[in-house]
């Protein structure tokens, strides 16, 4: 619906302030007061287009009401106060005023468009749908149409379906900026990354001055690993919008990923500064700090996160981590335990138990939770890596060539599992195994011959140890 060009400037924006709305809503209300009302009908239609611009919703709607009194059948009158009653969310008195619209004037494509919002909004998606279908019937071309059929596939996540009225709206209006935004989000969906690259580009191209199209191509950077691009966007969008408190979070975690560690940490703080009930920014807050080796500073800052979530199974996992580092067993202990029973996939807490038992001496309870470990994930390579190497060191030789066995299963091309095979091979006294296993090792890392002459000193006066190492030389 477009506004009355006597409100309007050179650059399409409207010449009146809200103070000279308000006298125009008043000077329209004395009009209605005094039954003046069908005197004046193109002067309040036009003040009910300011009340829907300057969002005056209430006065727009006694405007409205007042009109309709005056002339009843207005399908202008009837989508106007449609409009209004869909920004007050009363979306199905809204329908029945858009469909009173179309009774009167069938072939209005505004009406089907706002008709199609107040059914989204009551969930009637396939007669969203229609109403738009049918407004593309009397013009196929309209580029308003396309765009919300792609918005409405958007929401119900059919990407595909979505990218394709985006794409129509486009081809009918090339700067169609919204489009352009909505087409990056779309293809940043369906992981086609350069693809929403390109889109966000254009839109950027056409308002270099959004923030949220700066931080929207930022975030597709950091997916491709482009972290040195992705802080350029970041910063210009703080530049643009320096309360967003998502630019500064990812800006952080852009700077960390490249090892700014300490301009990580500012942007962390003023994310947090900006919301500071935002239990990632303290999680990640606390990651920082444990990567500078800080675990004292890490532990405050997960316990804040924990603070904000309970149920922060992440932050349980890596206070834990935190605490064995500076030797509070029994609270990495705690912490490892909470984190078990906050998720269904537990692998990694049960994996830390077993690491902390491990230090702790008590190798049968760190054999027990490695195994539990692998039951929650049997392609834990490094949960079975540690298994076999704890069977080895308590003389367990048959159950570390299976664990070994299971490592290889994974990892096939992984040389210190066949390595481990080989040694646990001599240690029973199967050399030809272990032979085959050693051959097996040097195939896929030379180097791992150095391990074997330090492992096995007397392999020097072995021809054929000295056969099989010469047969490996790079």
């Amino acid at each position: 619906m477009s506004f009355s060009e006597d409100y309007l400037n050179d650059n399409y924006e409207s010449e009146f302030d809200e103070e000279e709305v308000k006298l125009k809503i008043n000077t329209c209300r004395e009009h209605i007061d005094n039954g003046y009302t069908f005197v004046h009908l193109d002067f309040i239609e036009e003040v009910i287009q300011l009340c829907l611009e300057y969002d005056f919703v209430e006065d727009g709607l006694y405007l409205a009401e007042a009109l309709l009194n005056a002339v009843p059948y207005n399908s202008e009158a009837w989508q106007y106060k449609g409009i209004l009653l869909n920004n007050t969310f009363s979306f199905e008195h809204a329908n029945s005023c858009f469909e009173k619209a179309l009774s009167l004037n069938p072939n209005d494509v505004e009406t089907f468009i706002n008709k199609s919002i107040a059914e989204d909004n009551l969930g009637m998606f396939e007669d969203a749908v229609k109403s738009l279908i049918r407004a593309l019937e009397i013009e196929p071309n309209n580029e308003e149409t396309l765009f919300n059929l792609g918005i409405l596939y958007e929401k119900k996540e059919k990407y595909a379906e979505a990218i394709g009225y985006f794409d129509k709206s486009i081809e009918a209006d090339p700067e169609y900026i919204e489009a352009w935004y909505e087409l990056g989000y779309c293809y940043e969906n369906m992981n086609q990354l350069d693809k929403a690259l390109s889109a966000y580009d254009k839109y950027l191209e056409l308002d270099p001055n959004s923030f949220t199209g700066w931080y929207n191509k930022g975030i597709v950077l950091v997916r491709l690993e482009q972290f040195e691009k992705a802080i350029n966007c970041f910063e210009l969008s703080i530049a643009l919008k320096d309360d967003f408190s998502s630019s500064w979070f990812n800006c952080g975690y852009s700077y960390a990923r490249v090892g700014r560690v300490n301009d990580a940490l500012k942007s962390y703080k003023k994310a947090n500064e900006l919301d500071p009930f935002d239990e990632t920014i303290l999680f990640n807050m606390g990651q920082t700090y444990e990567e500078l080796g800080s675990f004292h500073q890490a532990i405050k800052y997960y316990s804040e996160s924990i603070k904000l979530d309970a149920e922060y199974y992440e932050a349980f996992l890596a206070r834990g981590y935190c605490y064995d580092s500076v030797g509070k067993y029994q609270l990495a202990l705690k912490d490892f335990n909470k984190a078990i029973s906050l998720t269904s996939s537990p692998e990694d807490a049960w994996f830390a138990i077993a690491d902390l038992e491990y230090s702790l001496g008590n190798v049968q309870e760190s054999i027990s939770n490695y195994l539990k470990a692998v039951e929650h994930n049997k392609n834990n390579f490094d949960a079975w890596s540690k298994l076999a190497e704890t069977y080895i060191e308590i003389g367990l030789w048959l159950e570390s060539l299976k664990a070994f066995d299971e490592c290889i299963r994974i990892e096939p091309k992984k040389a210190t599992s066949f390595y481990g095979k080989a040694k646990i091979n001599f240690l029973l006294g199967h050399t030809q195994e272990a032979i085959e296993c050693l051959k097996a090792a040097f195939e896929l890392d030379p180097n791992m011959r150095n391990e074997f002459t330090k492992d096995y000193p007397e392999v020097k006066t072995s021809k054929l140890f000295t056969k099989l190492l010469d047969e490996n030389k790079s």
